[in-house]
């Protein structure tokens, strides 16, 4: 390969993990389990592999995708050569009140109740947890969640399935509260 071509691929290389930085840094927080300095080592890690060529894109998936899967096998790694388990939260909301001031405190209370989504996400099992993040917060299909994850099709499916279904069980309890907060209505919420 002549050395212009190299620093082509090179620059294209650049400009394709430009374009998706921002989603890939936000998947590398959630493999690291919200850790933020974690996330940016295992992420530098990875871009570390690219550039050296130890990771390699063949094309057989998107680019995403295939950049996720390598996102998630480096956080493994990562995480098993340091000993760290992966943290389950507990039910946090037990007893815990929530913003009241109706107009003041809108975004307020919208930011905890994306705070609180988020908390109800990490309730679930990982598999259920990951599928549901790659695809809603990343736009990945099932089946590129299920590449990502090295799941079948079907298994993705399943645990999305599920995932959904006791993420809107987990929410229920919830939704009154919303409900109230959007109208404005100033009621005491529990």
């Amino acid at each position: 390969m002549v050395e212009g071509e190299v620093n082509q691929d090179r620059r294209e290389l650049l400009d394709r993990l430009q374009e998706v930085h921002v989603s890939a840094f936000t998947w590398s927080l959630h493999c690291c389990a919200g850790q933020r300095a974690e996330a940016e080592d295992v992420l530098q890690m990875v871009y570390l592999k690219l550039l050296t060529g130890s990771a390699r894109f063949d094309g057989r998936s998107a680019f995403k995708t295939w950049l996720f899967a390598v996102i998630r096998g480096t956080a493994r790694e990562t995480r098993r050569s340091v000993g760290r388990r992966l943290r389950l939260l507990s039910t946090w909301f037990a007893g815990r009140t929530f913003a009241q001031e109706p107009a003041a405190s809108a975004l307020a209370y919208e930011s905890e109740l994306r705070e609180t989504i988020g908390k109800l996400l990490s309730g679930l099992s990982s598999r259920q947890r990951e599928v549901l993040q790659l695809v809603f917060y990343h736009d990945l299909t099932l089946a590129e969640a299920a590449q990502v994850m090295g799941l079948s099709v079907g298994s993705a499916r399943l645990h999305y399935e599920r995932g959904k279904g006791n993420l809107r069980r987990r929410m229920a309890p919830f939704k009154e509260q919303y409900d109230r907060a959007r109208r404005g209505t100033n009621q005491a919420v529990v």
